[in-house]
C-alpha cells in the first residue's frame, strides 16, 4: 500500500509524463519531416504530359498533374516536397489542328548507301571468307517533320497527328568487299648520272576503289636506291641549287610596328645559313582617296630561299640570278559586301480567310551597299520570305469562284445547213437540228445567304480564277416543224344508244293517242298483185340510181332511173306485159342550186396586250413589273361565192359567221440582261521600257437577250482607255571615273625588303564608279546593278617602267579598210627616250611595233536548215471576240506560204545573225492546202407511186452520188451497189377506191328472127364503167385502174318464159357464213314461186345450201401491220425531231387486201400507237479554235530550234460531218541564230615569277566564241564584246600552284580514268550507273624528305555505258617447284586486287614431311614420289617408305602398283633368277597368313625407333603437319622369283 502523499506525488508525476508523452507524439512527427526533408527523403514525380489544348498553333497547353513521393514509393501532402524544385506542371505547344495537314509534311531522304551491320560495341563486323555473293547490310534515311512553306523542321509529334512517322532504316543487301584494284608498276625510271645516292620510282594507279569493306589502296609508288652509288669525294657532293618561291602573304596595310622595324636586322628563317638579310621600312602613308567603296591598296609579301636537291636550305648567294624574284607586291585590301539593314516585313499577302486555312507570304529586303572587293565575303541572299497566318475572325472570307452561264440563244439551224452546202441560202422558215450557243464566264460566288434574287448579275472576273471543266458553250437543238393535222379514217358506227343517256337501258314505248305522232301514220295494207297462170310476169323495180348532177343549175336538173323488166310472156287470156315505157321511171334529185355562199378567215394575227383584259390578269415579275397576262388575237373574215369569189358579207348567213376574236396568252417581256462590267484589266505596276502607250480594258457579257418588246440591249459591250501614270523605266547606268596614278608598294616597304628604291615595276590603280540615272543624277548601286548584274572593275593592274625597260607610245588607230575582203588593217607604235637605243628593245619578236588584223568583210553565205514548215495559210487580222462564234469559221485551205530556216555565216564560216541574209530569216515559198470536198449526192427524187393499188404498198424515192469526198470532206452515207440511197415509207391504197360501176341489164333480147317477143332463151347487155369513188362526180376513169379479175360481165345468157312455164324469183343472198368458217355449217338462200305452171309439172327448187368452207365462200379477216418507216422529216429541216409511222390494213385469209370495213365490222382490235418520234441525227462538221499565237522558240541560239502553235476541237464531229484533222499541232523551224559563249582556256604554266620551283599562280583567259549549237560544230573565237558582260570572278581565272624543287616530294600529275566499271554479281549488273577512278601518288627524290610526302590521292567518279568486269588468277607453269601467280581481269589487264584472296593458288609446292628418301621428289600434287626407273613403297598411311630400283621391264609377270602408274613391265633377268619361289600373302581360303602380322608390326617398331633417334640426333623442331590426304596403303604382289 502506497501512502497518501506519495499518491499524490504519483499522479502528479503520470499526469505530468502524460502531458510531456502528449506533446513528443506532436513534436516527433513535425521533427521527422523535417528530418525527412533535411535527408531529402522527398521527391518529386511528375505524370505523363496531357493533349495540347488552346487555340490552333503555337499558342497551345499542356499540362500534367505532380505528386511528391517518399524514397520509399508512399505518396505524401505537397508540402513536404521542397516547392523551389517542383516540375512545372504547364507548358506551352503546338495544337495540331487538322488543316495543318496542307502546312506540314513527313519529308524524307533518300535512302543512304547500303553499309554493313555493326556489332554491338559498334564495331564492323570483321571481313570473312563465308561471303559468296551478298552480305547483309543496313541503310538509313533522315526523316523530318517540315513546315512546306519556309522548310523548317518542327517536332515530329505534329506530323505524327496526321500520318505515321515513316522508317528511317530497312535491311539491304551489300556485294561482297571488294578491294582496290590497282594497275601493274611502271618500269622503273633511269637512275641520274654523278655520285651520291641516286633514287629510282616506279607507280601504279587506281583502277578501281575499294567497294563495300574491301582493302584500302596500297602504296602506288615505290622508290629504291639505284644500284652502284659513286660515293662522291668529301665536299664535292653533287648538288644542284634552285631559288624557291613562298606563297603570297594576306595582304596587309603597314602597321606602326612595322613602320618601327626600320634599320633592324632580321634573321632569314627560310636559311640553314646564319647569313643573314637586312629589311628596312619607312613610314608610310596609304594611298587612300575619297571613294564611295573605300578602297585601300596593301601590300603583300612571300619568301624566298634557295633549297638544294637533297631538300635542305642553302645560302641564297649560292641560287642568285640576274633577276632576282619578287618579294613584295601592292594588293587590294579585301572587303566584304556590305548590305543594308532589313526592311520591315511587307503584310500578309493572304488578305482574307479561305477554305483550307493555308497560310500566305511576307517578304523583306535589303539592299547592296558596297560589293565585295579584294576576295571578300560575296554578298548574302537580298531577299527573305516566310509564311504568315492571321488568326481569328478578323479576315473577311475569300471570294470563290465559279463558271457561269448566259441563257442559250435562239436555235439556229443555218449554220448545219450552211456546212452541208456552202450555196445554201434561205428560202423559206427552216426548221429541225441546229446548233445555239451562249457565253461561258467565271464570276464571283455569292453565299446562298445574301443569293436572295431569283436572277443575280455577277461580275465576270478573270477565266484562270475559276477550276475545274468549264461548262459547253454550244450544244444541238432543235426547231420544232410546223406539221398539218393527219387524221384517220373513220371507224365503224358503234351501237345505236338511247338519247337519255341517265337510262341506259331505255324503256319500253307506250301505246298513245295517234294524234300525238306529228306525221301520218304508215300504212297499214297495201295492195299486191299476185300473177296467175297466164299473166305477163314483171320483175321488182331495181334501187334508184345516183343522180346524174351534184347540184341543178338553169339548163338542167339532177335525175335518177329505176327500171324492172319481164320474166315471163303473158298466155291467152292472162294479163299483158306492161309497154316498154313502163319499164322504167324517172325522178328529180340534188335540186338545190350549183351556186353557193360560204365563210373564210384569214389565219390569226399576233397575241396583242389588251389593256382592259391585261390589267385583271396581270402577273408579277422577278423585277416588280407587270410583264405576262392575257391578250386578244384578231383575223378577218370573208362571204365568199363559189366559182366567182369575195362577196358582199351580208350574203352570207350569220348563224355560220366564224369568230374573229379569241383570246390568247401574251408572252412575257423579257429585258435584255447583261453583267457589270468587269474590273479595269490592270495598268502595270510597275515602270515600263520606252515611250509605250499601255490600254486597259473591261467587258460586259449580255446574259439574256431582249424578247417581246422588252428592254433592248446596250450598245457598248466593251470599253478601252488609256492607262494614266505609267512611269516610264528610268535608265541606269554605270559612270566610272578616270584611273588614279599607278600605286607602287611604299617607298620604305619596298627598301625595307627588297633594298631598292625605284619607284617602278608592278601597281596597281583604281578608279571610282558611281551609278547615275538618265538625267545624271547619282543614284544607289542597286538601281546599275538590277539592269547590268555586275559592275565595271574598280581595280586594274598597272605597271611603271623601270630604267631598264623597253617604252613605247601608245598603239596608233587602226588604218581603214578597202573594200576587198582580203585587206587588213594595221596600227603602229614607237620606242620611246633611251629605248630607242636599247638593244634588247629591238628584238620585234618580243617588243613587236606594227599589229595587222583581217578587215570585216560583208559577203556572208546562207545555207538553208531544217525541213520545211507545214503549209501556214496567212492569217485573219480579226478582232479579239470572248466565247465561242460558230459563224465566220477561220479559213481551212487556199494559198498559203511554207518556210524554210536558213543558217547566215560570214566567209570565215562563223555563224551570224540570220537578218544578214534574210530579213526574216527563212526562205519562203508559196503551197496550197486544198480543200475538203464533201461527198456531194443528189436532191430526192419525188416519191415515186405506192407500189399497192389495194392496201399497204411501198413508198420510194432516192438520192444518187454525184461527187466522191475527198481531202477529209464529209464522208457519204451506205449507198448501194448503184451508188444510191433509198429511203421508203408505207403506203396505203383503198381497196374499193377504183370500182367497177354497172348499169341494169337489157329486156333479154330471144334469140330468134322474129321480131314479136317469143318466149325461149336470149341474151342481155348491160354497160359497166370504171370509176373512182373518191370522186363526188363519179366520173368514170381508166378501166386498168380497177381490177380485172372482178371485172363485171357485160353480157349474160338469159331466158323469156313462156307463157305456161313455173316463174321463180331471183335467188336471195346467202346466209352468212359463221366466223370461223366450220365447214359443217352450211349456208342457204332461197327463192319463191312467182307464178305457177299450167301443167302438174313441179317448179324449180326455192333453196339451195352449201357448206361453209374457208377462202371459197367464207373468208377471215385480220389486221396487218407494216414496219416502222425511216425517220421523216418536214420538208424544211435537215435534221432533228422526226416520226416514224407504220400502217394498218385489213387483210382476208386468202391474202387479198380487203376494205378497212371488214376488220371494223368484226371489232377487231387495233393496235395502239401508228407513229412514234424519232431522232435524225444532225450532221455536224468538226468545230476548231483559231489557232494560237506561235510560242518562243524552244532554243534561245543555235540550231534546233521550233516555234510551235495549236489548236483545239471546241465541237467534236457528229453523225457523217466532216472529221477533225489529224493536224492539230503546226510547227516551223527557227532561224538559226548565232550562239556566243564564254569558254575557259587551259591552266597556263605554273608561273613563279623569277623563281625555279615553289609557289606560283596559273592563269587561264575566257575568251568569246560563237557556234550553231550542233555538236558537231567547231567553235571560232570572235570578238569579247559579242558575248556581253564576263561572267566570271577571279577566282576561277587564276588559282595558286607549285612547281617541286629537286629533292622534294611532290604529287604525280593525275593518271587517266580508268574504264567504266560496273559492279556486278555473277556477271549481271544491278546498278546502271558505274564508276570510274583516277589517282595521283607521291615522287621521292630524297629519302631525308620522304616524312614531309604528300598523301596519294585517289578520285572517282559516276559514269554511264559501264562494263562487267571479272578478275581471275592466273598462273605460270611450275619451275623448281615454284611459279608466278597473278590476278588478270576479264579484258586481260593484269591488276592487283580484284581476285578473292582465299582462293589464290599457291605459287611455291612443297611436300609435308619434306622429301628426304634417297630418289625421292615432291610432285605436283604435293606428296612425294620416286624419280624415273623407281617405284615407290608405301606406307599403310599413305607416305613414302622408300624408293626400289624396277627391275627389267623384259618379264611382263611382274605385277607392281605404284604411284606413277599400274602394271609396269619388270626386268626378264631377275625374273629369271627367282622365278624358282614365290612369296605369298594369303592362305588358300583367302585369310592374310600369321607371318605377316608379325613381319608388320616389327617394321612397326623399327620405323618408330629410328624417328625417335632421327628427332633425338637432328633436334629440329615439329614441322607443322596438316592431314595428308587418305591413301590406300601399297599392295606388293610377287609371283616367288624375289625375296623381300
Amino acid at each position: 500500500m502506497f501512502p497518501k502523499d506519495n499518491l499524490a506525488v504519483t499522479c502528479w508525476v503520470w499526469w505530468s509524463m502524460r502531458k510531456l508523452f502528449l506533446l513528443l507524439s506532436l513534436l516527433l512527427p513535425h521533427a521527422a519531416h523535417l528530418e525527412g526533408k533535411r535527408d531529402n527523403q522527398f521527391i518529386w514525380k511528375p505524370g505523363p504530359w496531357g493533349r495540347c489544348t488552346g487555340d490552333c498553333g503555337p499558342g497551345g497547353v499542356q499540362s500534367r498533374a505532380v505528386w511528391c513521393f517518399h524514397v520509399e514509393g508512399w505518396t505524401s501532402h505537397l508540402s513536404n516536397c521542397d516547392e523551389s524544385s517542383r516540375p512545372p506542371t504547364e507548358r506551352s505547344c503546338f495544337r495540331v489542328c487538322d488543316w495543318h495537314s496542307d502546312l506540314f509534311q513527313w519529308e524524307v531522304s533518300d535512302w543512304h548507301h547500303c553499309v554493313l551491320v555493326p556489332f554491338a560495341q559498334g564495331e564492323v563486323k570483321p571481313r570473312t571468307s563465308e561471303c559468296v555473293t551478298a552480305q547483309h547490310g543496313l541503310q538509313h534515311r533522315t526523316v523530318h517533320c517540315l513546315q512546306k512553306l519556309n522548310r523548317t523542321m518542327v517536332a515530329s509529334d505534329i506530323c505524327e497527328h496526321f500520318a505515321p512517322q515513316p522508317p528511317t532504316e530497312q535491311a539491304c543487301l551489300i556485294p561482297c568487299p571488294r578491294d582496290c584494284v590497282v594497275s601493274e608498276f611502271s618500269p622503273w625510271s633511269k637512275c641520274s648520272k654523278g655520285c651520291g645516292k641516286k633514287l629510282q620510282h616506279r607507280t601504279r594507279a587506281a583502277i578501281a576503289p575499294p567497294l563495300y569493306g574491301g582493302v584500302q589502296c596500297p602504296n602506288l609508288t615505290e622508290s629504291r636506291a639505284c644500284d652502284v652509288p659513286i660515293s662522291c669525294p668529301l665536299g664535292e657532293e653533287d648538288y644542284t641549287f634552285s631559288l624557291k618561291v613562298g606563297p603570297w602573304s594576306k595582304c596587309r596595310l603597314p602597321h606602326l610596328k612595322e613602320i618601327s622595324l626600320s634599320e633592324r636586322t632580321v634573321l632569314d628563317f627560310s636559311s640553314d645559313s646564319n647569313e643573314q638579310v637586312t629589311f628596312r621600312h619607312q613610314s608610310y602613308k596609304a594611298h587612300q582617296h575619297s571613294q564611295p567603296w573605300d578602297i585601300e591598296i596593301g601590300y603583300q609579301t612571300r619568301q624566298v630561299w634557295c633549297a638544294r636537291s637533297d631538300g635542305k636550305n642553302a645560302l641564297l648567294s649560292l641560287c642568285m640570278q640576274d633577276s632576282f624574284p619578287l618579294t613584295v607586291q601592292p594588293c587590294l585590301m579585301p572587303k566584304d559586301c556590305e548590305t543594308s539593314e532589313w526592311s520591315s516585313w511587307s503584310p500578309c499577302s493572304k488578305t482574307c480567310r479561305s477554305g483550307n486555312l493555308s497560310p500566305g507570304f511576307r517578304s523583306r529586303s535589303r539592299k547592296v551597299k558596297h560589293i565585295a572587293i579584294g576576295g571578300g565575303k560575296e554578298c548574302p541572299e537580298l531577299l527573305e520570305k516566310e509564311a504568315c497566318i492571321v488568326e481569328g475572325d478578323l479576315l473577311q472570307p475569300c471570294p470563290r469562284y465559279s463558271w457561269r452561264t448566259s441563257e442559250w440563244k435562239e436555235c439556229q439551224v443555218s449554220p448545219l445547213l450552211e456546212q452541208q452546202d456552202p450555196h445554201w441560202h434561205v428560202t423559206g422558215p427552216v426548221c429541225g437540228g441546229g446548233i445555239q450557243t451562249r457565253e461561258v464566264y467565271c464570276a464571283q460566288s455569292t453565299p446562298a445567304a445574301t443569293a436572295q434574287r431569283a436572277k443575280e448579275v455577277f461580275r465576270p472576273v478573270e477565266n484562270a480564277l475559276c477550276s475545274g471543266p468549264a461548262p459547253t458553250a454550244s450544244q444541238l437543238c432543235s426547231v420544232p416543224c410546223s406539221t398539218d393535222c393527219i387524221v384517220s379514217s373513220w371507224s365503224a358506227w358503234g351501237l345505236c344508244l338511247h338519247e337519255n343517256c341517265r337510262d341506259p337501258q331505255g324503256r319500253k314505248g307506250e301505246n298513245v293517242a295517234g294524234s300525238l305522232c306529228p306525221i301520218p301514220p304508215p300504212p297499214e295494207r297495201m295492195a299486191c298483185e299476185i300473177p296467175c297462170r297466164m299473166d305477163c310476169v314483171v320483175s321488182e323495180w331495181t334501187v334508184w340510181s345516183s343522180c346524174s348532177q351534184s347540184c341543178s343549175n338553169k339548163n338542167s336538173d339532177g335525175k335518177q332511173t329505176r327500171s324492172r323488166s319481164i320474166l315471163a310472156l303473158a298466155g291467152e287470156g292472162g294479163k299483158p306485159c306492161p309497154p316498154s315505157q313502163a319499164l322504167q321511171e324517172y325522178r328529180v334529185c340534188n335540186d338545190h342550186p350549183c351556186m353557193q355562199l360560204y365563210w373564210e378567215t384569214s389565219p390569226w394575227g399576233p397575241c396583242l396586250e389588251n389593256t382592259l383584259v391585261t390589267a385583271l390578269n396581270a402577273t408579277v415579275g422577278w423585277n416588280g413589273e407587270a410583264t405576262c397576262g392575257v391578250g386578244i388575237q384578231t383575223r378577218r373574215v370573208f362571204c365568199v361565192k363559189s366559182h366567182v369569189g369575195q362577196v358582199m358579207t351580208k350574203r352570207c348567213p350569220d348563224s355560220t359567221r366564224p369568230e374573229t376574236v379569241r383570246p390568247c396568252f401574251l408572252s412575257c417581256k423579257k429585258d435584255c440582261i447583261v453583267t457589270a462590267f468587269s474590273e479595269w484589266t490592270p495598268c502595270p505596276r510597275l515602270c515600263q521600257p520606252g515611250n509605250t502607250t499601255i490600254k486597259q480594258s473591261r467587258y460586259r457579257i449580255i446574259i439574256q437577250e431582249a424578247a417581246n418588246g422588252g428592254q433592248e440591249c446596250p450598245d457598248t459591250l466593251y470599253e478601252e482607255r488609256e492607262c494614266e501614270d505609267v512611269s516610264l523605266c528610268p535608265i541606269y547606268r554605270w559612270k566610272p571615273q578616270k584611273w588614279s596614278p599607278c600605286i607602287l608598294v611604299p617607298e620604305s616597304v619596298r627598301q625595307g625588303i627588297m633594298g631598292t628604291s625605284e619607284a617602278c615595276g608592278k601597281g596597281l590603280q583604281t578608279r571610282a564608279v558611281s551609278c547615275i540615272s538618265d538625267d545624271n543624277q547619282s543614284e544607289e548601286i542597286m538601281e546599275c546593278l538590277k539592269q547590268t548584274h555586275s559592275m565595271p572593275p574598280l581595280v586594274q593592274e598597272c605597271t611603271v617602267p623601270c630604267r631598264e625597260d623597253c617604252t613605247f607610245t601608245t598603239w596608233s588607230k587602226f588604218t581603214p579598210c578597202s573594200r576587198n575582203c582580203e585587206a587588213t588593217q594595221s596600227r603602229r607604235r614607237q620606242l620611246t627616250g633611251k629605248s630607242r637605243k636599247k638593244e634588247k628593245c629591238q628584238d620585234a619578236h618580243l617588243y613587236p611595233l606594227v599589229e595587222a588584223e583581217l578587215c570585216p568583210c560583208d559577203v556572208f553565205i546562207s545555207q538553208p536548215y531544217g525541213n520545211w514548215s507545214d503549209c501556214i495559210l496567212p492569217e485573219d487580222k480579226r478582232e479579239p471576240h470572248r466565247g465561242l462564234r460558230i459563224h465566220g469559221e477561220s479559213k481551212e485551205c487556199g494559198e498559203g506560204m511554207r518556210f524554210q530556216a536558213i543558217a547566215c555565216s560570214d566567209k570565215n564560216g562563223r555563224p551570224v545573225d540570220p537578218s544578214y541574209c534574210s530579213s526574216s530569216g527563212y526562205i519562203q515559198e508559196e503551197c496550197v492546202i486544198p480543200c475538203p470536198f464533201d461527198c456531194k449526192l443528189s436532191d430526192w427524187s419525188s416519191w415515186g407511186s405506192c407500189s399497192s393499188s389495194c392496201g399497204i404498198g411501198v413508198r420510194i424515192r432516192s438520192k444518187w452520188l454525184k461527187e466522191k469526198p475527198y481531202n477529209g470532206g464529209r464522208p457519204c452515207p451506205k449507198l448501194d451497189l448503184k451508188n444510191q440511197v433509198h429511203e421508203a415509207v408505207p403506203c396505203y391504197s383503198e381497196c374499193n377506191q377504183y370500182s367497177w360501176v354497172v348499169e341494169n341489164w337489157s329486156p333479154c333480147k330471144i334469140n330468134n328472127e322474129l321480131r314479136s317477143p317469143r318466149c325461149g332463151r336470149g341474151t342481155q347487155t348491160r354497160k359497166i364503167r370504171c370509176v373512182n369513188t373518191a370522186d363526188s362526180e363519179g366520173g368514170a376513169v381508166d378501166s386498168t385502174l380497177c381490177n380485172r379479175d372482178e371485172t363485171p360481165l357485160e353480157t349474160q345468157p338469159c331466158s323469156l318464159l313462156c307463157p305456161s312455164e313455173c316463174v321463180m324469183s331471183e335467188w336471195g343472198t346467202w346466209n352468212k357464213c359463221p366466223q370461223s368458217c366450220d365447214p359443217h355449217t352450211m349456208q342457204r338462200r332461197t327463192r319463191h314461186l312467182l307464178r305457177p305452171s299450167l301443167s302438174s309439172r313441179t317448179c324449180a327448187e326455192d333453196s339451195q345450201v352449201r357448206p361453209c368452207l374457208l377462202n371459197e365462200n367464207c373468208f377471215q379477216f385480220q389486221y396487218n401491220l407494216t414496219e416502222w418507216s425511216t425517220c421523216q422529216l418536214s420538208e424544211n429541216a435537215s435534221c432533228g425531231q422526226g416520226v416514224r409511222t407504220r400502217l394498218l390494213s385489213c387483210v382476208r385469209s386468202d391474202g387479198k387486201p380487203v376494205s378497212m370495213d371488214h376488220c371494223e365490222q368484226i371489232n377487231l382490235e387495233k393496235p395502239q400507237r401508228m407513229s412514234i418520234p424519232c431522232l435524225v441525227e444532225c450532221v455536224v462538221n468538226c468545230q476548231l479554235s483559231v489557232w494560237t499565237a506561235w510560242t518562243e522558240c524552244s532554243q534561245t541560239c543555235g540550231q534546233g530550234g521550233r516555234m510551235s502553235r495549236t489548236r483545239f476541237i471546241i465541237m467534236p464531229t457528229q453523225g457523217e460531218g466532216r472529221p477533225c484533222p489529224t493536224q492539230l499541232t503546226q510547227q516551223k523551224t527557227c532561224p538559226v541564230t548565232p550562239c556566243y559563249s564564254w569558254v575557259l582556256g587551259n591552266w597556263s604554266a605554273c608561273k613563279l615569277e623569277g623563281g625555279d620551283c615553289g609557289e606560283g599562280i596559273q592563269v587561264r583567259s575566257p575568251s568569246c566564241v560563237v557556234h550553231n549549237g550542233s555538236i558537231s560544230h567547231l567553235s571560232i573565237h570572235v570578238e569579247d564584246s559579242l558575248c556581253g558582260e564576263m561572267p566570271f570572278q577571279d577566282s576561277i581565272l587564276k588559282q595558286p600552284c607549285s612547281v617541286p624543287c629537286p629533292g622534294d616530294c611532290h604529287l604525280t600529275a593525275w593518271s587517266e580514268w580508268s574504264a567504266c566499271e560496273l559492279t556486278c554479281i555473277d556477271g549481271r549488273s544491278f546498278e546502271t550507273t558505274g564508276r570510274q577512278s583516277r589517282s595521283r601518288t607521291f615522287i621521292i627524290q630524297s629519302f631525308e624528305n620522304q616524312d614531309t610526302c604528300p598523301q596519294q590521292v585517289l578520285e572517282t567518279r559516276p559514269c554511264t555505258g559501264g562494263k562487267c568486269y571479272h578478275y581471275v588468277w592466273k598462273a605460270s607453269l611450275w619451275n623448281n617447284n615454284e611459279r608466278t601467280v597473278w590476278c588478270q581481269r576479264s579484258d586481260g589487264m593484269n591488276v592487283t586486287g580484284g581476285c578473292s584472296p582465299q582462293a589464290r593458288p599457291a605459287a611455291i609446292r612443297q611436300c609435308i614431311p619434306a622429301c628426304r628418301k634417297p630418289f625421292s621428289y615432291c610432285t605436283q600434287g604435293g606428296v612425294c614420289g620416286c624419280e624415273k626407273g623407281y617405284t615407290e613403297i608405301m606406307r599403310s598411311n599413305g607416305f613414302l617408305d622408300y624408293c626400289m630400283k624396277v627391275p627389267g621391264s623384259e618379264d611382263k609377270k611382274a605385277d607392281v602398283k605404284n604411284l606413277s602408274g599400274k602394271n609396269r613391265p619388270v626386268n626378264s633377268k631377275i625374273h629369271d633368277i627367282f622365278k624358282g619361289w614365290s612369296l605369298q600373302l594369303l592362305d588358300p581360303d583367302g585369310r592374310v597368313k600369321i607371318w605377316v602380322y608379325g613381319v608388320s608390326g616389327g617394321g612397326f617398331l623399327i620405323m618408330i625407333f629410328l624417328i625417335f633417334t632421327s628427332y633425338l640426333v637432328c633436334k629440329k623442331p615439329k614441322p607443322h603437319q596438316s592431314t595428308p590426304p587418305h591413301q590406300k596403303p601399297l599392295t606388293l604382289a610377287y609371283d616367288g622369283d624375289l625375296d623381300m
